[in-house]
């Protein structure tokens, strides 16, 4: 039981409110004594080939200011029009969420001073959004089931991209100048936000990590989006407060902008509580403001004063018609709905055997896809584990990348591991065979080929290795006619290695016993 939580108070006379403090609460010691509310935004950019409201091709790492038409630009006497793609994702996005789907809605104007948008105002939707009045639940990994209301999930466009130079950190802080790259400006986005997260605990990062996961599993499953954080393709924005328990109002939250990895979702709510914890402690009051995650230390730091909405100035945009999603249609998209992330899971887990543990490392290592893939085109569930939470792991965290990234297919996998199976290759060769592979050399039967990787089975080569091997160690022959049949291991690596490594070990170990008329 930790002491009973103070209540905030008023800064003193002629003090400014604190927005940071440096001595940060201890977590648990913050959690015992204040009770913490989540609230989550989620940006997910939508896969279409095009813009959200003009022509310009949605591509990502394009030269910089090429994917853009005038529409983009906001150019005068341009005029926008509604994506009908977009309009479909989000209406598939807002059905996978269990929301209520608008008859009819509209866009509105944000105005807002945006550097990376030329019109200076974001299309947005404001108070009639396509989706509303949701729910999703999110599964932690000990099997706990935990439900998000969502408020609302709208369409709106992205802005583009500053890259601040000059300085040390790559912040606007700093810099002697700033280039702007517009390709991203225009790009079809869906904001999802949940209302108010309370009873999360001390649990509160693990459930916002963990409905990220949700959310970003939910659009690679619905296929609107790639769903990439480390692109920038989802990406979430924390909203933290404190109170000082469940029966008492909402605390003032912060909101910590555009964090792209389950990791800084977590370590952004258990920085933010312990420090508005070190700010309530002290008497100060959290200001309502945005913050910017920092991935080398894990910590926030202050932004801008948050503005409410009436600060936007909305009004209905002009230039675009309402959207009006007709009843048929919307029922056709439900009836298309796949296999949901939640209940693949639990599916696939049943299917595959595996323990809880080796699931929720599946997950965190973003290899169930893979691993699906690979049992599908003929593995076994706990070989394509092996590969992939293996050496396919481990050479995943030396090149720096995401298994995705790594130049092998889950079919290729799937065949490298037909081929140990066969017996053709044992797992020594299989690792050379892979590391071909992935350098670019083919496919792995095609490689065994090629190189003469084969294994050795041939009796007549074995046996004239066996022979050599137990001329040049009497001693361990002795051992083994003395029933220390274990002793075989000894005679092994200087077969293997006589044969590069090719010889059929389970084939050699019969011949040694057959020649020593010892058994097993």
């Amino acid at each position: 039981m930790g002491r009973p939580a103070p209540g905030p108070r008023p800064p003193a006379e002629g003090s400014l409110p604190v927005s940071s403090v440096e001595n940060l609460v201890d977590y648990d010691d913050a959690i015992a004594r204040y009770d913490p509310v989540l609230g989550i935004e989620v940006h997910v950019e939508l896969g279409t080939a095009t813009k959200m409201f003009d022509g310009a091709p949605n591509v990502f790492a394009a030269e910089p200011n090429t994917a853009i038409t005038p529409v983009s630009l906001g150019l005068p006497g341009t005029l926008p029009v509604v994506n009908g793609k977009a309009v479909e994702y989000a209406i598939r996005i807002g059905l996978a969420l269990n929301c209520s789907i608008a008859e009819t809605c509209r866009f509105s104007r944000k105005q807002y001073f945006y550097p990376d948008l030329t019109k200076n105002f974001q299309t947005s939707q404001y108070d009639e959004p396509i989706a509303y009045d949701g729910w999703v639940d999110v599964e932690l990994d000990d099997g706990e089931i935990v439900r998000v209301d969502i408020e609302r999930a709208h369409m709106e466009e992205d802005a583009g991209k500053s890259t601040h130079l000059g300085g040390a950190t790559g912040r606007i802080q700093g810099a002697t100048h700033s280039l702007v790259d517009y390709n991203r400006a225009g790009v079809p986005l869906v904001e999802i936000v949940t209302r108010p997260i309370p009873g999360t605990g001390a649990r509160a990062p693990e459930v916002a990590a963990a409905y990220v996961r949700t959310l970003r599993d939910i659009f690679r499953a619905l296929d609107v989006s790639e769903a990439r954080m480390e692109r920038g393709n989802v990406r979430a924005d924390v909203n933290i407060s404190l109170r000082a328990d469940p029966s008492a109002p909402l605390g003032t939250r912060t909101e910590t902008k555009n964090v792209n990895s389950f990791r800084a979702v977590d370590r952004t709510v258990r920085f933010e509580i312990s420090r508005q914890a070190g700010i309530l402690d002290e008497g100060g009051s959290v200001i309502q403001e945005t913050r910017h995650f920092h991935e080398e230390d894990g910590t926030t730091s202050a932004g801008r004063v948050k503005s409410d909405a009436e600060d936007y100035r909305y009004f209905p945009e002009p230039d675009l018609v309402p959207v009006a999603p007709a009843r048929e249609w919307v029922e056709e998209l439900r009836a298309t709905l796949p296999e949901l992330p939640t209940a693949r899971r639990r599916r696939l887990r049943e299917a595959w055997g595996y323990s809880d543990l080796e699931m929720r490392d599946v997950l965190n290592a973003d290899a169930l896809d893979l691993i699906e893939a690979t049992v599908t085109a003929g593995a076994s569930a706990q070989s394509a584990r092996k590969w992939w939470m293996g050496e396919l792991a481990r050479i995943a965290r030396e090149q720096a990348v995401t298994l995705d990234d790594l130049a092998v297919t889950p079919a290729q996998v799937a065949e490298l591991q037909g081929l140990v199976d066969a017996k053709k290759i044992n797992d020594k060769i299989a690792r050379t065979v892979l590391s071909t592979v992935l350098s670019g050399g083919g496919d792995p039967a095609a490689i065994v080929e090629a190189e003469g990787l084969a294994v050795v089975s041939d009796d007549s080569v074995l046996t004239a290795a066996v022979d050599q091997a137990l001329a040049d160690n009497p001693d361990v022959v002795e051992k083994i006619r003395g029933g220390k049949v274990q002793a075989i291991g000894a005679l092994i690596g200087p077969i293997m290695k006589a044969t590069r490594g090719q010889a059929d070990a389970g084939r050699v170990r019969e011949i040694i016993l057959e020649k020593l008329d010892v058994q097993a």
